[in-house]
């Protein structure tokens, strides 16, 4: 395993610790995951191609589900909604 595949799986790890802290926390640490994530998705791409890049965006994905849901919301104009 290569250090951008590893440096993945801990940025999964850490997400599933924060998931597991307080709510108030969960906003502030989602825009902190986003702002990691993206570029080391880049990385694991550069380093392992576009079909792993593909996995590691989906598994991304499944762990910021609320803010890509209110994306696609805001993005057709149906607001800011509360799950």
């Amino acid at each position: 395993m290569n250090a951008s595949l590893l440096a993945a799986c801990l940025w999964a790890l850490g997400a599933t610790l924060i998931a597991m802290g307080p709510t108030r926390w969960h906003w502030r640490a989602a825009w902190v995951l986003i702002g990691t994530g993206v570029p080391l998705l880049g990385w694991v791409t550069l380093q392992n191609g576009p079909w792993v890049g593909l996995l590691v965006l989906a598994g991304g994905m499944s762990v910021l589900r609320w803010p890509l849901i209110f994306l696609l919301r805001r993005l057709r104009g149906q607001g800011r909604d509360t799950h």
